[in-house]
């Protein structure tokens, strides 16, 4: 054991899902998100500009957006790719 508290006042990250004709896809693991851009994983190669329709799960709720991919960084085999969330609605939902 380290000794040091852990951050209990940091949430827990999104979950992100790919809405595509009306299918979800759960293809991202978030690595870390800063307000409205979230650093991700995933097998997928999306292009630099391209534009996603999302659901963003957190804390029990729900809400939709636009994730516009901004870019790409590390080695293949661990790539993080850089999203921007925008058009997000108003969250639905609570942790019970």
């Amino acid at each position: 054991m380290s000794g040091r508290p852990a951050l209990s006042s940091e949430a827990s990250p999104p979950r992100l899902v790919v809405l595509d004709d009306g299918a979800a896809h759960d293809v991202f693991e978030v690595v870390s998100a800063t307000g409205s851009l979230i650093q991700v994983r995933t097998a997928f190669l999306f292009e630099i500009g391209e534009e996603l329709s999302v659901r963003i799960e957190q804390g029990g709720s729900t809400s939709e957006g636009t994730a516009r991919v901004r870019s790409h960084a590390g080695p293949p085999e661990a790539q993080i790719t850089e999203l921007e969330i925008s058009d997000r609605s108003e969250p639905r939902g609570q942790a019970r």
